[in-house]
């Protein structure tokens, strides 16, 4: 629901949930449908004010202030959007500061770029008691497995941190195409994204990219398929995808770096997904400081292919699948 008026000026007492954040981001998530680059003339012209007073676009909020926003028109479109569907997801960890969700494939987890809505605004809209709920960061949409969601504004600006400075350990379980040889094996490869002429995002490795850091460790190996544990040390876009597949290992059934006629195969067979499932969590609680171990199992459709890889190579003797 948007909280602003059209006709008069509107004044927003700052709660514990917003305690911390940038007055531009506060208004951005609070005025949906209205542009950019008005929430910022406001700022600048001085309309917007708090505690009666002028304040820049980086200003952080404090519990209790007094924010006044101005009359703002929000668009048509916006207002005739229909709300996400409320739903509820698997939940593994949940206290009075975050969430955490076991994602399944096929969900984003926001709306935008021609997704309408995603497991934040379904979670929102199930949930409309609930002060804030915001991600601490994201999974591709056709990964399933661990999400995090922050219930208060101190907490997903600690997690940002602790991601940012690598003081989260994340494990993904990744089906690949091949034999991989190695137990351990670091692979340290800067990656570069870029736009498709299509306007796709997409991913290579690049001398020029960013640095990109993945441990990867063998769990078990078939005639001509790895199951493999990939442990981020950073959080790049499309790592995982793109340093194995850049290794010759590209994971079952991606659809943007994998092998396009082994995904039609794959999906015959009855994998109908990317085999990509972010499986473990391990982080100091963002507020408490304990220790929090958290892990997702496989889903059963990964997990029965998986079954099937057995079935077929007893079967086969070795022979290809």
């Amino acid at each position: 629901m948007n909280e602003l008026s059209k006709d008069s000026a509107t004044r927003l007492e700052v709660g514990e949930e917003a305690e911390g954040q940038r007055i531009d981001n506060f208004l951005l998530r609070l005025a949906k449908g209205v542009p950019k680059s008005h929430v910022y003339r406001i700022l600048r012209s001085g309309e917007v004010r708090v505690n009666k007073g002028r304040v820049a676009a980086d200003y952080r909020l404090k519990c209790g202030d007094i924010v006044r926003v101005p009359p703002v028109r929000i668009s048509a479109s916006a207002d005739n959007k229909p709300p996400a569907p409320a739903r509820e997801f698997d939940v593994v960890f949940e206290d009075d500061a975050v969430i955490v969700l076991d994602k399944p494939a096929g969900v984003a987890v926001h709306g935008g770029s021609g997704i309408s809505f995603g497991v934040i605004e379904q979670l929102r809209r199930a949930r409309p008691e609930a002060r804030l709920l915001e991600l601490a960061h994201r999974l591709d949409r056709e990964t399933s497995g661990l999400l995090i969601v922050a219930k208060k504004r101190s907490a997903l600006t600690r997690l940002h941190d602790m991601f940012r400075d690598g003081g989260i350990s994340k494990r993904y379980l990744a089906l690949v195409k091949g034999r991989w040889r190695n137990t351990l094996q670091h692979v340290r490869l800067p990656l570069h994204k870029y736009l498709t002429e299509d306007g796709e995002r997409r991913v290579s490795v690049s001398e020029d990219g960013k640095q990109a850091h993945s441990i990867v460790r063998l769990v078990a190996r078939w005639e001509n398929f790895s199951l493999v544990e990939v442990e981020l040390k950073t959080g790049r876009t499309h790592q995982i995808r793109v340093h194995l597949a850049h290794l010759g290992f590209p994971l079952a059934g991606d659809d943007k770096y994998g092998d396009f006629a082994l995904n039609k195969d794959l999906q015959k067979s009855g994998l109908k997904r990317m085999f990509l499932h972010a499986a473990k969590l391990s982080l100091p609680h963002p507020l408490t400081g304990a220790a929090i171990d958290l892990e997702a199992p496989l889903p059963p459709e990964l997990k029965g292919f998986l079954a099937r890889l057995d079935a077929n190579e007893k079967r086969d003797h070795g022979q290809a699948f």
